[in-house]
């Protein structure tokens, strides 16, 4: 499978923008690309933002954060305190919050949650996102759950096993509000690593997919 772009000598370093709606949406849908990035030199900034997060969890976002960048040249985490299940209801004072975000810097690359997620918060982080960076590139990742609405996603990162192992041993670690849950294992995890590397033909066998809705060819 041929890659959509490849980085040029003298390309400047990225400034991605992570957005998730809980806690572990972002390390679930995308940390294996996000720590790619930053171990390649492509990105040189990396804004990390959570909607929402009552006290326990918030500190198991910001610590996994602080974690996952700790490698990066530049980083910036904002946890915010927006109420869980209610984006759809709540969306005025969301949507005030994203302005605010897109006032403070302008992104190269962002990750936020795909379209057709049945979570409603997912949904409406979703389309924020897109109603608020109208001219940016957007890359839509995945989460897994009870729902069913796993689709086709169309661009795929090669991850590394060893980078692979590093993103479920971290979920593991620092979210252990989530242990309970028969869904939070490491196999789900893996597993759906293994499933997007057979779709791609990664070389690596594992690959993390998202969905690109509208991109440049340059």
């Amino acid at each position: 499978m041929q890659p959509l772009l490849t980085r040029r000598a003298g390309d400047r370093p990225l400034h991605l923008l992570a957005i998730g709606a809980h806690s572990d949406d972002i390390e679930i849908g995308c940390a294996g690309t996000i720590l790619k990035l930053i171990a390649e030199g492509t990105v040189s900034e990396v804004s990390w933002v959570v909607l929402t997060g009552e006290a326990k969890r918030a500190g198991e976002a910001r610590a996994s954060a602080e974690a996952m960048l700790a490698e990066a040249p530049r980083s910036r985490i904002i946890l915010k305190s927006f109420r869980d299940g209610y984006f759809p209801y709540d969306g005025a004072e969301i949507k005030g919050f994203f302005e605010e975000l897109k006032a403070e810097s302008s992104p190269d690359l962002i990750l936020t949650h795909q379209r057709s997620d049945l979570h409603q918060d997912h949904r409406v982080t979703c389309e924020l996102t897109w109603n608020t960076f109208r001219d940016h590139l957007i890359l839509e990742y995945e989460i897994p759950k009870y729902d069913g609405d796993m689709g086709s996603p169309n661009l795929f990162v090669p991850l590394e096993d060893a980078l692979c192992r590093r993103k479920v041993e971290h979920l593991m670690t620092h979210f252990g509000s989530q242990a309970p849950k028969r869904w939070f294992k490491e196999d789900l995890f893996s597993g759906l690593l293994r499933l997007r590397g057979m779709e791609c033909n990664s070389p690596t066998s594992y690959a993390e997919a998202f969905y690109a809705r509208k991109a440049m060819l340059m």
